[in-house]
């Protein structure tokens, strides 16, 4: 039986030439497609990722740039410079009491009071007025108006200057005054002027009477350090400043990174190095990651229960806060902490085991500094996130109008975003609201700052293997 050498018509097709080139080319077709579609979809793709950058970029500048308008123009207040001449006829509560010899010493302060119960009934208001008509002499026939142009604790001040310096009767010094909050409403176009009288904060003669003045340069607008170097008020809102609460924040701080870090950073490197792996350390990991996600509010009610209810701490006291706050940071520290060392690799424990070094050893000589850059930037970043906490100092009495500036942890106090939230809620919204925006900014300019030196951190004690 002999085999015949037979083909089919697919197998001739094969070995066609035509019909080769012609698979060839439909296979390069089907390749091309397949290319440029899946170029298509990586430009699309990178498209797509560009415009939302592009988005999250635009509402951030839309952000800032909102905030600085508006408070921008709050550095910048009304004021006018009098040269006030302190006049003995008008200051005749006479010298400051000293005590005599053999004066026994409830006599000498009882007459202490007395001088300062006489100079409490001062007329210091006509001091400033007499200055400002000795500066401008046509302004006599407006005297009455004069006393609504500038804020009512100025006469306080002149007061408590001579308090201090007793030595100021009878001299004459160029002195600046804040003006009025309303006049500094009026002169700077926050409010319409369009309206009436009725609708008007001020009188159409002292509206008239500012302009008049701005007009004649004797009431300028300069950088406005009063709101670094003053508490807030509620008497004179010209003078409110930011220092009581960036005080109290300043504490709040130094409480959370003396109290949060340290023991955030030792819990990590226990359970991540030392700890074994059981149900309790697996409990204990689960519950870290609830309170890292649980709203700061909850901390709140916390802190007020324990520490003020039960333990009797004092009400809006920045120790308080700051315990508060560093219970908040304590998840926070705790995870950046274990992920920090979780990324050093594991033959540099191994390598320092097998020279001898021991588990402590191996942990602080050689892990703990590599993980150094990620711990700092996970505390910092954390300080940063209780630095612009407000819903757990309302509920621990933090929201209390304080008009002075705390000197340690235990006096009481307000922080910077409670503070903004006071102010947004003020009555006299024209005014406040550029000092709001004003003190967003400061609180912003400290977190960026707090950001920008956990950055700076990392690179500096970044260490390459």
């Amino acid at each position: 039986m002999s085999l015949s050498n037979t083909s089919t018509p697919m197998d001739q097709n094969q070995f066609d030439p035509q019909v080769a080139a012609e698979l060839r080319a439909k296979r390069k077709i089907k390749i091309e497609k397949s290319l440029a579609s899946r170029h298509r979809k990586e430009k699309t793709f990178r498209i797509f990722g560009f415009s939302a950058v592009v988005l999250g970029l635009f509402f951030v500048a839309l952000l800032f740039g909102s905030i600085l308008v508006k408070g921008l123009p709050a550095f910048w207040q009304t004021s006018l410079t009098v040269p006030v001449y302190f006049d003995p006829t008008i200051i005749n509560a006479g010298p400051k009491p000293t005590q005599a010899a053999g004066e026994s010493p409830a006599h000498f302060q009882e007459r202490y009071v007395d001088w300062q119960t006489k100079m409490g009934m001062v007329d210091w208001d006509s001091l400033i007025v007499n200055g400002m008509i000795k500066k401008d002499p046509a302004l006599a026939s407006k005297r009455d108006d004069l006393s609504s142009l500038y804020t009512s604790s100025e006469a306080y001040r002149l007061r408590d200057m001579v308090f201090k310096d007793p030595s100021l009767v009878g001299k004459r010094e160029d002195i600046k005054f804040l003006a009025d909050a309303n006049v500094d409403v009026w002169l700077t176009g926050k409010i319409d002027r369009s309206l009436p009288d009725d609708q008007q904060q001020l009188s159409p003669e002292v509206r008239k009477l500012a302009d008049q003045l701005e007009a004649k340069g004797m009431l300028t607008h300069s950088f406005n350090t009063n709101l670094f170097t003053n508490p807030d008020s509620r008497s004179s809102p010209a003078t409110s400043g930011l220092a009581g609460a960036f005080m109290g924040s300043l504490f709040m701080m130094l409480i959370v990174i003396f109290i949060s870090i340290p023991i955030g950073v030792a819990s990590a490197i226990y359970l991540e190095e030392f700890a074994k792996q059981n149900i309790l350390t697996d409990v204990i990991e689960v519950n870290i990651n609830n309170l890292a996600a649980v709203p700061s509010i909850v901390f709140g009610l916390l802190g007020a229960a324990i520490f003020i209810n039960w333990m009797q701490l004092p009400l809006s006291a920045p120790l308080v806060g700051g315990l508060v706050l560093s219970l908040m940071t304590l998840p926070t520290v705790i995870i950046t902490t274990r992920a920090s060392l979780k990324a050093v690799p594991p033959s540099i424990r191994q390598a320092a085991l097998g020279l001898g070094a021991s588990k402590v050893q191996t942990v602080f000589h050689h892990v703990l500094p590599l993980a150094l850059p990620g711990i700092l930037t996970g505390a910092i970043i954390g300080v940063a996130q209780a630095l612009g906490e407000t819903a757990p100092l309302l509920l621990i009495g933090m929201s209390a109008f304080v008009a002075s500036i705390p000197t340690s942890p235990l006096d009481q106090s307000t922080a910077l975003p409670v503070q903004i939230f006071l102010w947004q809620g003020n009555e006299l919204r024209n005014f406040f609201e550029a000092r709001t925006s004003a003190a967003i900014i400061v609180l912003l300019a400290m977190m960026i700052g707090l950001n920008s030196l956990a950055i700076w951190l990392r690179k500096k004690f970044e260490v390459r293997w």
